[in-house]
């Protein structure tokens, strides 16, 4: 996985066009009142979608070979035997808060307090994904679901903000931009689903290692789905 990852971001990397998108700022000059002084806004940077891209690309594959490494493989084997991962967190909490990032730019969510507020509640609901994991263990005699509710409860918001920004831009949106919105937000509600089926303990999920090699692929499926449908309609020359 860590090298299909490698591979695909490399690719894009060396055939995307510099592409980017302004990221503003809307600071005060003056005590707040009615109306909008166009004066406060101004360009913070120009973050080229490319490189955010493959970032996430590269952040998946660097925890997918730390983790086969002999620094990694023994502590992802002994975590895997108490029913956590704490390797998929801290990838997720980065990896996934990038694409989210990535996903609220294309409809023109470009402030960067909004832009931060979304990266830190995307991170908060990773957050309590672990906090799942941790307060679960395989021993249980029941299961605390207060984690996975908070969390999908923060997880919500960014893609509410997102689909305000939607409608509000109406047809000024391509419509590639609401492939993606539907595909990642499809694939962000399945990465929750199978941690409700392991903690269900039901069917093929009452093995946590099940749910571990679906979390693998749906990594590998969502990541690959955002990445290849930002290169083909932003990044191509």
């Amino acid at each position: 996985m860590g090298v299909i990852h490698a591979a695909s971001a490399t690719v894009m990397l060396l055939l995307a066009t510099g592409f980017s998108i302004e990221v503003i700022t809307f600071y005060g000059n003056a005590q707040p009142g009615p109306g909008v002084d166009p004066n406060r806004l101004a360009s913070a940077f120009g973050l080229p979608l490319a490189v955010v891209t493959v970032a996430f690309l590269y952040l998946s594959a660097f925890f997918h070979l730390l983790i086969a490494s002999p620094i990694g493989w023994e502590r992802y084997r002994h975590e895997l035997a108490n029913g956590i991962n704490r390797f998929r967190w801290v990838e997720y909490s980065l990896s996934s808060t990038l694409m989210i990032v990535v996903i609220a730019l294309l409809p023109g969510i470009q402030d960067l307090a909004a832009l931060l507020a979304i990266a830190g509640v995307n991170v908060a609901m990773i957050l309590f994904g672990w906090l799942m994991e941790m307060a679960n263990p395989p021993e249980r005699t029941s299961t605390w679901w207060t984690p996975f509710t908070m969390g999908s409860i923060v997880g919500a918001v960014p893609w509410i903000v997102i689909t305000v920004y939607l409608v509000g831009s109406g047809s000024a949106v391509p419509n590639f931009v609401y492939g993606i919105f539907v595909s990642i937000f499809a694939f962000f509600n399945c990465f929750a689903l199978n941690q409700w089926l392991q903690y269900r303990g039901k069917g093929r999920w009452s093995d946590y290692l099940f749910g571990e090699r679906v979390y693998i692929w749906l990594s590998l499926a969502a990541k690959s789905a955002l990445a290849w449908q930002i290169f083909a309609n932003t990044l191509v020359g």
